[in-house]
């Protein structure tokens, strides 16, 4: 009854058989289908990001009537993010099988226990490694730090996640056009001081000093960012010690004063924008990988404020994809969480009187299950107040956590433009790959 990628991906070249049995058998290049069309890639994880997380977002942002420009794309399936090893997703995980097409252990960062990974298309590297050899140009963006794996794993392999200052200089060395993020303790020496803080690479590499060596124009902040000469086409952003947001609970960030995100740092809209500005000028086409690491890491710490922000900013950057998508229909926008974080619900005033919640009354501090709950400014805060529904009424809720963790919950993929009717039905994280293999190069992979 269900249509599902597969069930499309068959009419075009045939059913799959298993990831790794398919890539050992699959030698020859894959050859483009005939008549295929080729365009652009943008594929945007907003990390931890589930069904749930967006309901609340949409009810804190536009109201329970209103409608988020993630609600408004056009295609839709349920994603099944499942490794080779377990059933709930891990972010180094999730994005090795996004860029590379095969499932891996949940300790994998773009290498399978300590090995090379063949992808999907039997190459050599991932599909950001086959675009840059075919021509094309290749950007990553992240509200995190620079070794985030949601778009490092795309470029950077390593036997350890926590091999921060290599993954940073793999991704110094690789020949992109674009790369904007934090991180900038791990492009200097121990010791060195740089426009956000001290370094603490264990070697005397300055990778700053050997981007603007090898011709990047190198940015640190939101105002620097958008003044950037039209003139520029390969740009690098650090706009962080480490992340451009502050993911710690809510309590911990008023003790200490500090806001939700970096005020000089770009928003993750603000660098798609820029990202796009300068890979819409690649004569062969281009791949741009965009991360919104703040849903995932504030959910983990259970910081609803957080949460809604991040998201908030997700939603923004679908926007600009979305135009952009408009302006440029021979690109697709292709997008999914690998996981949702914290298994964040919202919850109404509907509930017993000794447990409703109202408008300016204080949050009991936990469920009667012993879920903990949030309101504004974290445990025992008063409600959340919706944005207005069709009435012009604004609604009171609470958030309540599962866990700091990432579950297995309930994740769409979504997408438009070019090959988005390939994301119906019921979509496997390898066909992610697949998707974005055939949108680049014509190829559907069998």
């Amino acid at each position: 009854m269900r249509r599902t990628l597969l069930t499309g991906l068959a009419a075009l070249g045939g059913l799959a058989l298993s990831p790794f049995s398919r890539v050992q058998a699959q030698r020859a290049a894959p050859q483009p289908a005939a008549g295929a069309q080729t365009g652009n890639v943008i594929f945007f994880h907003p990390d931890g990001m589930g069904l749930n997380h967006w309901g609340a977002v949409r009810m804190h942002t536009v109201g329970p009537d209103g409608r988020l420009n993630w609600d408004r794309l056009p295609a839709m399936a349920v994603y099944l993010g499942h490794m080779q090893d377990g059933l709930a997703s891990t972010s180094n995980a999730g994005a090795t099988t996004h860029a590379y097409g095969v499932k891996v252990n949940g300790n994998a960062f773009a290498m399978h226990e300590g090995q090379r990974i063949r992808p999907l298309s039997g190459g050599e590297g991932s599909i950001a490694h086959e675009a840059l050899a075919r021509g094309k140009w290749v950007g990553l963006v992240n509200s995190g730090s620079v070794e985030e794996p949601g778009t490092a794993c795309f470029i950077a392999s390593a036997q350890r996640r926590s091999n921060y200052d290599f993954i940073t200089q793999m991704l110094v060395e690789s020949g992109i056009q674009v790369h904007m993020a934090g991180g900038e303790r791990y492009y200097l020496p121990r010791g060195v001081r740089g426009r956000h803080g001290e370094g603490v690479r264990g070697d005397s590499r300055n990778l700053v000093q050997e981007l603007r060596d090898k011709g990047y124009t190198v940015v640190f902040t939101r105002e620097e960012l958008l003044n950037l000469p039209p003139t520029a086409t390969r740009v690098w952003g650090i706009f962080a010690e480490r992340h451009t947001f502050n993911d710690r609970p809510e309590e911990t960030l008023a003790q200490g004063n500090l806001p939700l995100y970096a005020p000089n740092a770009p928003s993750i809209a603000e660098m798609a924008e820029a990202a796009l500005r300068i890979l819409s000028r690649a004569p062969q086409g281009f791949l741009l990988v965009a991360e919104e690491e703040g849903t995932d890491n504030f959910a983990n710490a259970n910081n609803a404020a957080g949460q809604l922000e991040a998201g908030r900013r997700a939603d923004e950057a679908v926007g600009v994809f979305a135009r952009y998508v408009q302006a440029n229909p021979r690109t697709l926008m292709l997008m999914t969480s690998d996981s949702d974080a914290g298994g964040m619900q919202l919850l109404g005033p509907g509930l017993t009187d000794r447990r409703r919640i109202r408008e300016g009354q204080a949050l009991p501090e936990r469920d009667n299950n012993g879920a903990p709950w949030d309101g504004q400014g974290g445990s025992r805060g008063m409600a959340f107040m919706s944005a207005p529904d069709r009435n012009g009424t604004r609604h009171p809720f609470a958030i309540t956590w599962a866990t700091a963790d990432d579950a297995a919950g309930g994740v769409l993929a979504r997408a438009v433009g070019l090959n988005s009717n390939l994301v119906s039905g019921t979509i496997d994280n390898t066909d992610i790959y697949r998707v974005m293999y055939r949108t680049l190069f014509g190829v559907t992979l069998s």
